[in-house]
């Protein structure tokens, strides 16, 4: 008699299941993106588990969050998912033949700066392939624009994509020495409601909220900005020069921190760090040009200047 297959014979449906689960964030994310439904997508969750006869997912209302089992399935779903995909390259003949156009949307400030080292790296690696780096602040139509990915920084509000978290962006606070006026950087959160202020319409306005990087304490504050704008370099820029501190991306700031023409006020309190996507359709297969820009961007993101990993279960809730 043939014994029975706990898995009901799709094991790799299962793992290709769970991982769009853990890396979309939610499992109405993960059916919008592969295509099918949300009870779908719960009971293949279900056969999983009790398949393996293991708890992967602890849910509530509200949030999602993986167990050790999890964790540990999901880093090894992960690799085999990766090793299947190139397999099938290989088996194409694609593995080795990265070519044509890639049209990538990336945030215009990071795409002018902290992008470019992997960008530069990925062409170099691939010399057969072309990439349009279009600068824009805004959400991809991709189909009208013939756009293959585009890379957000924020939560994501464009439906019907598929999304890779590849890393963080800590906020933190900073002001020039001038502003300071030789007085020594304020290390509470509360010290800095006295000071001038200025304010990125993109991410806040008129209040500040901090968290303490190690208790998770919070701190609000209402403020009246100086100056106002939707540009990160202009935000910078009159900071340097002491019309006020701001909240700022810590790569923006990096090399100014360092050669002391700006200054980390209170430490250990940062905003809520902003999370960092790869976005794209959904298809059925993708070009090896898309597949390793992919590969690329997840694997050197974590650690360009000012970037922060984020572990497996971080991934916004769509």
């Amino acid at each position: 008699m043939q014994e029975r297959d706990p898995f009901g014979g799709d094991r790799l449906g299962l793992l290709q299941t769970f991982v769009r689960i853990v890396e979309a964030g939610s499992l109405s994310a993960a059916a919008s993106q592969l295509g099918t439904t949300q009870p779908t997508v719960s009971r293949r969750l279900r056969a999983l588990e009790q398949a393996l006869g293991l708890r992967l997912l602890q849910r509530s209302t509200h949030r999602m969050r993986l167990t050790d089992d999890g964790h540990r399935l999901h880093a090894h779903a992960r690799a085999l998912l990766d090793d299947w995909d190139s397999l099938q390259a290989d088996l194409r003949g694609a593995r080795e033949r990265a070519e044509g156009r890639l049209r990538v949307l990336v945030p215009h400030a990071f795409g002018q700066t902290a992008l470019l080292a992997p960008l530069v790296d990925y062409l170099q690696r691939h010399p057969e392939v072309e990439v349009e780096w279009l600068l824009h602040d805004r959400h991809p139509d991709f189909i009208a624009e013939g756009i293959d990915c585009a890379i957000q920084v924020g939560p994501l509000h464009t439906p019907d994509v598929v999304a890779t978290r590849l890393a963080e962006v800590p906020r933190i606070v900073v002001a020039a020495p001038a502003l300071l006026q030789g007085a020594p950087p304020a290390d509470e959160a509360a010290a800095l409601e006295a000071l001038p202020w200025l304010a990125l319409q993109t991410f806040y306005r008129d209040e500040i909220a901090l968290q303490h990087a190690r208790d998770g304490r919070t701190h609000r504050f209402a403020i009246r900005p100086r100056f106002s704008t939707d540009s990160l370099y202009a935000l910078r820029g009159a900071i340097l020069a002491g019309l006020g501190a701001g909240i700022v991306s810590s790569w923006l700031v990096g090399e100014d921190l360092a050669a002391g023409r700006l200054r980390r006020l209170a430490p250990d309190w940062e905003a809520a760090p902003l999370p960092v996507y790869l976005i794209h359709p959904y298809a059925r297969f993708y070009p090896a040009r898309l597949r390793l820009f992919l590969q690329a961007m997840r694997a050197a993101m974590p650690g360009l200047t000012g970037m922060r990993a984020v572990l497996p279960d971080a991934a916004a809730p769509r």
